[in-house]
């Protein structure tokens, strides 16, 4: 069963016609666009790739459909994500809605229930609804203290081969920034270099929990940054996710890899405590992590759920989100993705690329004009994982979601629940796995 709104060719070769894509995704740029900074484009497809790209009217009719200008995107990158918390809301819901009540109930749920079975089945469970949203790659993160991580990722490595040619999936740790002082911090390296994943980490510290500061930052990092460089890891750190402005932990990252002259890539997540500094500190920050050469990543619909928050009826004051805008004008790469899904951390979501940069629109005023903003879901965090995708071009997959909606401002305004998703030139089932398929795991 599939929910999409055509169904493409049978045949290995054949067109799609009278197409509408983002003029800033389509490689090599074509002449002419229309609203938007959208372009007309014929795209042909032949053994489950992208043949070529022409304009619109150029490709005869008999070669396929005429799609009366609906849009298509390439396959969407989701590059910061826990697939291991996802979906344990039913069984470990988070009464307060913050993020202490978040890790609160997150390591009663962990110690209690996340044996190797329980995080395949959800992990995978968050993978399928994720195929058929057509999200092409994920990012995601481990909790990884003891024992968590032996346990973790092995069933990661088990998943990423089943899932192989499906999505690419990558994996990085997650722990208190200070773990990485003990010999638990060198083995946890060892665990992330074994399974091809990215060391990362909260840059917060166990032993100063209240600390946005702690005072074994500067000694933890100079681990983190060692330990990585001497096993050829790239850093993905949970970084200032916090409502406090003395949270100032991004531009200390920034100033330890210059100083070590760090040559992996880092991506830090979140930092949303930056919108809350002077614009001076701002500005040296940014500057700072572009010298270093630093990724951000903005988790816009799980920090407006988390921050800011009261135990009153009181209203949020702010969005919890970072500044991206400043940050995308001074030459930062900047990506935003789905993070958690029904967990502790966020309520709600279902890994769907398309929603999250549609509210990250709303939210963080991607628009007017929207520009070449719908990189922030493909092609930046495509780069940021250092593979091949979310780009239009010739010789490319064609893994691809077609749109009934012809415009910007049609796909932002209704949900795109008819998307035809399309891997190798083929329409997939797009039914989403049952919630119920998850019932025996919530009775505890």
């Amino acid at each position: 069963m599939t929910h999409s709104f055509f169904q493409p060719p049978r045949a290995s070769r054949h067109a799609l016609r009278n197409l509408r894509a983002p003029r800033c995704l389509v490689q090599p740029a074509l002449p002419g666009d229309i609203a938007d900074d959208l372009v007309a484009i014929d795209l042909l497809i032949d053994d489950g790739r992208i043949a070529a790209i022409d304009l619109a009217g150029r490709m005869p009719a008999e070669w396929g459909p005429d799609l009366d200008a609906s849009m298509v995107l390439p396959g969407l990158v989701d590059c910061h994500t826990h697939l291991d918390k996802g979906h344990i809301w039913p069984r470990q819901a988070n009464p307060t809605g913050d993020g202490a009540g978040a890790s609160a109930a997150t390591l009663r749920d962990r110690q209690a229930n996340w044996n190797a079975e329980d995080v395949r089945r959800r992990m995978e469970f968050g993978l399928a609804t994720a195929y058929a949203k057509g999200v092409v790659a994920i990012s995601t993160h481990l909790d990884s203290l003891a024992p968590q991580a032996s346990i973790s990722f092995p069933v990661l490595r088990e998943v990423r081969e089943r899932w192989a040619g499906r999505i690419d999936l990558q994996v990085s740790s997650i722990a208190p920034l200070d773990i990485f002082l003990t010999d638990e911090g060198r083995r946890l390296a060892d665990i992330v270099a074994e399974s091809g994943g990215k060391l990362g980490c909260v840059t917060r510290s166990a032993a100063f929990p209240a600390e946005t500061m702690p005072p074994d930052l500067d000694e933890a990092l100079v681990r983190v940054f060692t330990l990585a460089g001497e096993r050829g890891l790239d850093l993905d750190l949970h970084v200032d996710e916090s409502t406090d402005p003395r949270a100032r932990a991004l531009i200390r990252v920034a100033r330890h890899a210059v100083a070590q002259g760090f040559k992996g890539r880092i991506l830090c997540g979140h930092v949303t405590s930056l919108a809350l500094q002077t614009d001076e500190f701002i500005e040296e920050t940014i500057a700072a992590c572009r010298d270093a050469g630093i990724d951000i990543v903005s988790l816009p619909t799980v920090n407006m759920y988390l921050q800011d928050r009261s135990p009153g009826a009181r209203t949020p004051r702010w969005r919890g989100v970072t500044v991206l805008h400043e940050m995308k004008a001074r030459g930062l790469r900047v990506a935003v993705a789905g993070d958690n899904c029904r967990d502790p951390f966020h309520a709600y979501g279902d890994h769907d690329m398309l929603d999250t940069f549609t509210q990250a629109v709303k939210i963080l005023h991607l628009d007017h004009p929207l520009s070449d903003w719908i990189r922030a879901a493909t092609e930046t965090p495509a780069a940021i994982m250092g593979i091949d995708r979310g780009v239009l071009k010739p010789g490319a997959p064609a893994d691809l979601l077609v749109l009934k909606a012809r415009n910007y401002s049609e796909m932002l305004s209704r949900t795109q629940f008819d998307r035809t998703v399309l891997r190798g030139g083929r329409a997939i089932d797009t039914t989403l796995p049952d919630y119920r398929l998850l019932d025996d795991l919530m009775q505890v």
